[in-house]
């Protein structure tokens, strides 16, 4: 998979280039790509913002640079064009597991108080929503979904059973996790998890995971596997 991310600040992706996802790009398994909007801007000044139409606080993304930063990008609009913003779709496990299956992704980071409408008409197929706030650039969720797309590329995490145990998988939320030692002041380790017997650690992980979903998040009991 190739990621395309548009930026004001590319130097905010250097995150990737460490732990498992840095792993991944050495072994090729993804390819992150840092876009510098600034770069395709028009303005001698090298500027991408302007103020809002109307009035209003902030300034406001320019289509220019955008729009000629993704047609040099991506000319043949291979990609999934996606644009991160409050008033997209909620970003879900679902929805990352779709997005894994993609060849190619073109993100882009809005700033300031957003992107001008016109762009988004014209070059973007999607807008996505990482939650209800509101940041104050688009690259933090743009690196939520970027790492957790990356984890369901094959062999990203080394385990294949890791994306399909883990929280929000099925609607419910992982169960506890233990390691060594057995016993920690004072605390120990279920028995049932060094019993050996793996058709009831798996019966008893799944009961964990119910009882802590209706614990702190009922409301996915809903849309669960009950």
């Amino acid at each position: 998979m190739r990621i395309d991310v548009l930026t004001l600040f590319p130097e905010m992706f250097d995150v990737f280039d460490y732990s498992l996802m840095g792993k991944a790009q050495e072994k090729q398994l993804f390819t992150l790509v840092r876009h510098n909007i600034r770069d395709y801007s028009a303005d001698k000044h090298k500027r991408c913002d302007d103020y809002p139409f109307g009035g209003g606080a902030g300034m406001v993304m320019m289509p220019q640079p955008i729009h000629d930063c993704i047609e040099a990008v991506d000319p043949e609009h291979k990609a999934l064009r996606i644009y991160m913003s409050p008033r997209g779709k909620t970003l879900t496990q679902k929805k990352v597991a779709e997005l894994s299956q993609c060849d190619r992704l073109l993100i882009l980071c809005g700033h300031y108080e957003g992107v001008d409408q016109r762009v988004i008409d014209a070059d973007i197929d999607c807008e996505i929503s990482v939650g209800d706030y509101v940041l104050s650039g688009g690259e933090i969720p743009a690196m939520v979904l970027i790492d957790s797309v990356a984890r369901y590329i094959p062999d990203v995490l080394g385990n294949s059973q890791a994306t399909v145990e883990e929280s929000f998988s099925d609607n419910l939320l992982e169960y506890p996790q233990y390691t060594r030692p057995q016993e920690f002041n004072g605390m120990k380790v279920p028995e049932v998890l060094v019993s050996g017997n793996h058709a009831m650690v798996d019966k008893w992980r799944r009961e964990q995971s119910h009882e802590i979903t209706r614990k702190l998040r009922p409301d996915l009991l809903d849309k669960g596997e009950l």
